[in-house]
């Protein structure tokens, strides 16, 4: 099966046709943001106050960057471990954030929450961030500068290869793959 081109931002059209298991190839516009980032957003959103950087419609990658080598746009891009993220994510999709790419699987409270907001969880590949950062055309910081390389940052990509983890539709390829695991262990 061929992959999925992609551009981001992503429409609601485009997230309800992706299925768990879907592999896709993103380019477009997309953000990073890890913990200390996501903390930060969540208070500002508690406190009524504005983002530093409108998310809404937005792909968020769990990554920060590390320092790009001459003539590049980053350095290693990998994606963080997204549990680390559950405690904020629920309030971003509810803000208006529609797709979300890290790796692992994500707890309960995430998976409905995708549900209820139309959105998509994609799985990047832990451990081929050099590969992934020959994906990132241009990086800018937007936002909370100080936190080096967990500030946030607008991504112009092309052709990311990613694979849909959780769909908006309940469909979640984790669960997918411990299911068929254990079926084929009991035959």
């Amino acid at each position: 099966m061929e992959p999925i081109s992609l551009t981001a931002p992503l429409s609601r059209e485009d997230i309800q046709k992706l299925h768990a298991g879907d592999s896709v190839l993103l380019s477009g516009v997309i953000y990073t943001a890890r913990d200390a980032a996501h903390g930060r957003l969540c208070a500002a959103l508690a406190a009524g106050e504005p983002l530093p950087v409108d998310l809404k419609e937005q792909t968020v990658f769990y990554a920060g960057p590390t320092p790009p080598p001459p003539g590049k746009p980053t350095g290693a891009i990998g994606p963080t471990t997204s549990v680390r993220m559950d405690a904020y994510t629920p309030q971003l999709l509810e803000y208006g954030v529609n797709a979300l790419i890290g790796k692992g699987d994500r707890t309960q409270p995430v998976r409905v929450a995708l549900e209820e907001n139309g959105a998509v969880y994609f799985a990047a590949i832990g451990g081929c961030a050099a590969y992934m950062a020959a994906c990132v055309k241009r990086c800018d910081v937007v936002a909370y500068e100080d936190l080096g390389t967990e500030s946030i940052k607008r991504l112009e990509i092309e052709n990311m290869p990613l694979t849909v983890a959780a769909d908006c539709h309940g469909g979640n390829a984790y669960l997918d793959g411990m299911n068929a695991y254990a079926q084929w262990m009991e035959a």
